[in-house]
């Protein structure tokens, strides 16, 4: 099983403005970076078209470390304090589970643990200290 901590810096539409900041500022590699529009067409479809062109995944790496940046999905608020989450990232389905069930003890489920095109068990939950973990499964 393989287990990572990753920081995930949620932003509203200038992601690719903060992945080329952090290129230069940090000297991060970006390692991949993909945008709303490249998701499944039957996805595409139940979006704007102006959102098509914000970053829905990058991966940077600076040194060896890395970090996640994205813009917030279509509709989707961000408050100050929810713009940098944790995102656990593992290969075990079931480990994901016990994780995403300890988590939402006293705490706020935002997007259920469940299949999307990205993962095949993916989750966002608020802990009872206010800290958001995104639960993201490997495929």
């Amino acid at each position: 099983m393989t287990l990572q901590f990753i920081p995930y810096i949620m932003l509203n539409g200038n992601a690719s403005e903060a992945i080329a900041f952090y290129e230069k500022a940090l000297d991060a590699k970006v390692l991949s970076k993909q945008t709303f529009g490249q998701a499944p067409e039957s996805v595409q479809n139940s979006m704007p078209s102006d959102v098509k062109d914000r970053v829905a995944h990058s991966v940077l790496r600076i040194r060896e470390i890395e970090m996640f940046v994205a813009d917030t999905e279509p509709g989707q608020q961000t408050h100050p304090g929810d713009r940098l989450s944790i995102c656990i990232t593992t290969n075990d389905i079931e480990k994901s589970k016990q994780f995403y069930g300890a988590l939402q003890q006293g705490g706020q489920v935002i997007t259920p643990l469940q299949e999307m095109y990205f993962s095949p068990a993916y989750a966002m939950v608020t802990d009872k200290f206010g800290i958001t973990f995104q639960i993201f499964t490997t495929r």
